[in-house]
């Protein structure tokens, strides 16, 4: 690009210096030129002021257009790298969001069984609990059942007690006579006198 440059500004200066020349080497005393040799200088010099900016411009271009574009090339070739990077940190954090993703779904699973292993124990443990109660409450009422029977069996003992008692000193209420009494009072007398005294039947 450089060398491109350097020819058309050689250029330029090739064809400019012959015009220069023979503008300079014509005699002041012809006097005015024809419309036609004006014109064609004219043209002349345009074309040497156009060869000479084309060539100062190719230059400039050829010196600054390599570095310009290489380093536009290595931005985006880092671009392109930094991008790549980029894509894969993000694969990466999609793929720990998916593994994490699976792991909650098994977490849940697990805690959804453990609270049913949990529920199911619980609910035995009452159960045996219930059971226990029940066979307590169980004893506990056969024994108070028990230990009432046994007050009334106590309670109908004593009335039973009670009720001979009184039929006996009913009947001996009946057959205790004035006759009776004086006897039984003889046989007391007779038994502190001795054992002599005969005894006598009611």
């Amino acid at each position: 690009m450089r060398r491109l440059g350097g020819l058309i500004l050689l250029a330029g200066l090739a064809a400019w210096t012959p015009a220069a020349r023979a503008a300079e080497s014509k005699p002041a005393e012809h006097g005015e030129s024809s419309g036609a040799e004006k014109k064609s200088d004219l043209t002349g010099w345009k074309w040497a002021n156009f060869v000479v900016l084309a060539g100062g411009l190719g230059y400039l271009i050829g010196k600054n257009a390599g570095p310009f574009f290489a380093a536009r090339s290595q931005q985006i070739r880092k671009d392109m790298v930094e991008a790549g990077d980029q894509k894969k940190e993000a694969d990466a954090r999609v793929a720990a969001v998916e593994r994490r993703l699976a792991g909650l779904e098994s977490e849940i699973a697990s805690l959804r069984a453990e609270s049913q292993r949990e529920a199911q124990a619980e609910t035995s443990r009452m159960a045996q609990q219930t059971t226990l109660e029940m066979a307590k409450i169980q004893t506990q009422a056969e024994q108070e059942i028990a230990s009432a029977a046994k007050a009334a069996r106590t309670d109908l003992k004593r009335y039973s007690a009670q009720l001979a008692v009184g039929l006996a000193a009913g009947k001996i209420r009946e057959r205790m006579t004035p006759a009776a009494q004086d006897a039984l009072v003889e046989g007391f007398v007779r038994d502190l006198d001795g054992p002599s005294a005969e005894p006598r039947t009611l």
